[in-house]
């Protein structure tokens, strides 16, 4: 009887000790434009409510800050995927839905006279040489599944080449196509019902997936939500709901963008209720971030621009903190304590080695990673980290732009490198304290030389060590042409759907007709460069020129190459419309 009793009790031993070992599963959410202010994280908003990513944060730790690794989108899941910065992978701007193919970054070849730097043409694809994160769990053994949004190129460099098994809806564009209410504009994905919402289909590919698993093996869920990225529509019994508890004088009043939000978050929610009822939780690494800062310049149908970053300065496609401080928290079982809060400064580019160390896994050889494992902080404990780097060399013209620049964190400090932006061809500079001046109001360059000595030094090494592609001076630089007024100032734009006047303007005399035609049809122009402007980098392709790919004939070729005076192959807003 003895020699039973030991047996069986060394036999549940053993198994106990089988499910501990077991590796955790992964499930790694990355929303899209969701910016510092839109959830509830950080107490800066009264209009959202986002009570599944604050059950999140109730059952694990929060960062308060946390960095994406580039102000715009396709960098910074470059970095989450390779471990790496944008100064070392080169994608550097969301140019991967184009036709052109391009592995490595490279510096334009020409830029408006009006800039003193040439800035850096990006990657547009994610070279599948990389061992991503996806071919590192897949090898390990894991189930591996791609979810959502891509934007890093179509195949044969889809998430399908990069290490994962399955990848739906496999759409490889800036966002869901024309709506996120169905139907959808997407080749490979249906709606199962009238007015499905994006979002919701997706946790219910992921809970699919999920449910046709084996169940012997570890899973990888890469969950990248199309939300809230524009198009901007939402279900309609939501935004009736946002309408009713507006406050019109506040900077989040967008009934539209809040209910965009919402069924954000109650995806989250779905998702976690089907992990739960899978009794999957216990033993499921969670992570919640967001690619970049929130979008504040595009125009709603209301009249307004989607949502305020506050007490942030800027927003996505800036150098500044709503540009690239995000949203974080993650759930970890049996490392983070619940309801815990770190100050220790993270980027997305530590979930690469974090997630691969922490399941057991050695980090591929020969692969330099950026990225370094922050499990210590999920413990409560301080990092070993010296500093942080933000490399966007390129010209984004939207609210806070900024010439070709890079920004490195340390501490509570940020300098910010504008590339020959300053006198007599000498680099630019603003350093900001950000425990006491986080909307960065104060520029202390001037006043704290050795400081910014040390900084610069740091960018400067970091820049060799990566053998970034660096702006340099622009050959075709014409100081009289140049308005130092101009950088960090909104763009002049038209509300979407605002209509021209019905009355004609009178020609006064001696005036052509023509130029009264030209003017009165330049509003209409600005509208129709921001409706096709689909990624928001404030230019237009020769794809979104055309609009749809059917309509690509010699005509408008001819049409475009006319209008891209400076031969760059983009078209400024002011070379559309003129």
């Amino acid at each position: 009887m003895l020699k039973k009793y030991c047996f069986l009790l060394s036999f549940f031993t053993v198994g106990l000790i089988a499910a501990a070992d077991k590796p955790m599963n992964v499930v790694f959410i990355l929303a899209d434009d969701l910016g510092w202010s839109d959830t509830e994280l950080y107490g800066q908003t009264k209009l959202y409510k986002t009570p599944n990513i604050m059950r999140l944060a109730k059952m694990g730790c929060t960062f308060d800050r946390a960095y994406s690794n580039s102000p715009l989108c396709s960098p910074t899941r470059a970095s989450f995927l390779t471990g790496q910065t944008p100064a070392r992978h080169g994608s550097t701007q969301p140019r991967h839905h184009t036709k052109t193919v391009a592995l490595k970054a490279e510096l334009a070849k020409k830029a408006r006279p009006t800039e003193k730097a040439l800035p850096v043409s990006t990657a547009t694809r994610l070279d599948t040489n990389f061992p991503t994160i996806g071919k590192m769990m897949k090898q390990a053994g894991y189930e591996t599944g791609h979810f959502g949004k891509w934007h890093l190129g179509p195949e044969p460099y889809s998430p399908l080449q990069h290490g994962f098994d399955v990848d739906i809806p496999h759409h490889t564009g800036a966002g869901p196509g024309k709506s996120y209410v169905a139907p959808w504009s997407q080749e490979h994905i249906k709606p199962n019902y009238e007015k499905e919402y994006i979002e919701d289909r997706m946790v219910e590919e992921c809970l699919k997936w999920v449910d046709g698993l084996s169940g012997d093996k570890p899973f990888f869920m890469n969950y990248w939500m199309f939300s809230v990225h524009a198009p901007f529509d939402a279900k309609q019994e939501l935004i009736d709901k946002y309408k009713k508890v507006i406050d019109p004088n506040s900077k989040q009043r967008s009934a539209l963008y809040a209910a965009m939000v919402q069924s954000l978050d109650d995806a989250v929610g779905a998702l976690l209720e089907g992990l739960e009822s899978r009794g999957l939780m216990d033993n499921t690494v969670i992570i919640f971030t967001s690619d970049n800062g929130g979008n504040i310049y595009s125009q709603l149908d209301e009249g307004i621009v989607p949502t305020s970053n506050f007490p942030l300065s800027g927003g996505k496609a800036s150098m500044c903190e709503g540009g690239v401080r995000v949203p974080c928290t993650v759930v970890w079982p049996g490392v983070t304590k619940a309801g815990s809060r770190s100050d220790e400064i993270v980027q997305t580019s530590d979930f690469y080695t974090t997630i691969i160390k922490g399941s057991g896994i050695a980090l591929p050889e020969g692969h330099v990673v950026d990225g370094i494992d922050i499990r210590p902080a999920l413990k409560g404990e301080k990092l070993d980290r010296k500093a942080i780097f933000t490399y966007f060399p390129c010209i984004v013209p939207v609210p806070e732009w900024l010439p070709p620049s890079m920004s490195v964190h340390s501490g509570k400090w940020k300098l910010v490198r504008v590339f020959f932006g300053g006198e007599n061809g000498e680099h630019d500079y603003k350093l900001y304290d950000l425990s006491n001046d986080i909307a960065e109001e104060n520029n202390l360059a001037d006043s704290n030389p050795e400081l910014l000595k040390r900084l610069d030094n740091l960018i400067e090494a970091y820049l060799t060590e990566t053998n970034a592609v660096t702006p340099v001076p622009n050959p075709d630089f014409d100081p009289k042409q140049f308005d130092p007024t101009a950088i960090g100032k909104r763009p002049a734009s038209k509300k979407k759907g605002q209509k021209a006047k019905s009355k004609k303007p009178t020609p006064k005399k001696n005036t052509p007709a023509k130029q009264v035609s030209a003017a009165a049809k330049k509003p209409a122009l600005e509208q129709q460069f921001t409706r096709r402007d689909k990624n928001k980098d404030g230019k237009l392709d020769y794809n979104e020129f055309i609009v749809k790919p059917e309509r690509d004939n010699e005509k408008l070729k001819s049409n475009f190459n006319k209008r891209d005076s400076n031969k760059d192959r983009y078209l400024s807003q002011q070379e559309y419309v003129k």
